[in-house]
């Protein structure tokens, strides 16, 4: 596969040794059944489940560990701000160990947190009440983004799916966005972040060299058309999701019945030389600047498909 293994180029993926386990009595588990779900779908959530609960402590030190990582979570967290404002309820989708969860409540917002990962929801609660923000959260619940109808209709004042959950539901993915849209209160934003194709493929050049190698060119082909490494990285195998170009969110947005109201890559320059980035982070006025500026170029049109994620904020029509 392209290697697409939840890390910015340049970090580190060593192995967690201290895996945690989960907790299910603190979880809250409502056992609605995905709507309509196919044998494929299925499968697949079981495979992200399995790959999250094994990846573990890791998904909290991969936004930390690297200058590139901690720049992509700058602009996730000033993205966020835009939309998220005090007082607002807020539905959180994949929300993973808790880096968003506490900048939401930090925000001001009440959230429901959730993700399809019995562990990461484990690791969430547990590092949101080491923040003391715990009292912002209504609950903790194990969900799908393919099964929200035990949420009604403009249930929530915003939606945050950030680290890609939409790249995860594969041919759902639209379906999934029209649920998210369905719980927003009319107007509200859904915040959300997917993996993208020609980013990955121009940060993450050794793993297409080795998927090339492995599977061959054809395969390498219709990923990059696809953008959908299910065939060279079936589910429950490792790191598997659906990247998108820019124009195909825009058009999945507009299917869905909504309308883009921003977008951003992850990262632009940071993805560069990291001894440049460690010699501007060196002078903390300096990375101050250039942290402005990228957050700024990170939402040039021309760039949205240059990092290895696109966030994007979307409403209904």
């Amino acid at each position: 596969m392209w290697r697409t293994n939840r890390f910015p180029p340049g970090q580190s993926s060593q192995h967690d040794q201290g895996r945690q386990e989960s907790s299910p009595e603190r979880i809250t588990h409502v056992a609605d059944p995905p709507l309509s779900p196919t044998f494929e779908h299925t499968s697949s959530v079981a495979g992200v489940r399995a790959y999250f609960d094994a990846f573990a402590q890791r998904e909290w030190e991969r936004l930390d560990s690297s200058l590139a990582g901690q720049v992509s979570f700058e602009v996730h967290r000033r993205f966020l701000a835009r939309f998220v404002a005090s007082g607002m309820r807020v539905l959180e989708i994949g929300a993973g160990p808790g880096r968003f969860t506490i900048e939401l409540t930090g925000l001001g917002a009440r959230a429901i947190v959730t993700d399809v990962s019995p562990v990461q929801l484990e690791l969430n609660e547990r590092y949101v009440t080491d923040a003391g923000c715990a009292p912002a959260v209504e609950r903790w619940e194990l969900a799908d983004v393919c099964d929200l109808g035990r949420y009604r209709d403009g249930e929530f004042d915003a939606v945050v799916a950030y680290g890609g959950p939409l790249s995860y539901a594969f041919d759902r993915a639209g379906f999934a966005l029209q649920e998210l849209l369905r719980v927003v209160r009319p107007g509200g934003p859904v915040v959300a972040s997917v993996m993208s194709t020609v980013g990955a493929y121009r940060h993450l050049l050794p793993g297409v060299v080795d998927l090339i190698e492995r599977f061959g060119d054809d395969a390498n082909d219709r990923v990059l058309a696809s953008g959908d490494l299910r065939e060279t990285q079936p589910p429950g195998t490792g790191h598997t999701c659906r990247m998108f170009r820019w124009p195909e969110l825009v058009e999945l947005v507009t299917c869905a019945g909504g309308r883009v109201l921003a977008a951003s890559a992850s990262n632009w320059a940071s993805l560069g030389d990291p001894g440049a980035l460690q010699r501007l982070a060196a002078r903390p006025e300096r990375w101050a600047r250039f942290l402005d500026h990228e957050v700024r170029l990170c939402a040039e049109p021309g760039v949205l498909d240059g990092s290895t994620h696109v966030l994007f904020a979307a409403a209904s029509q």
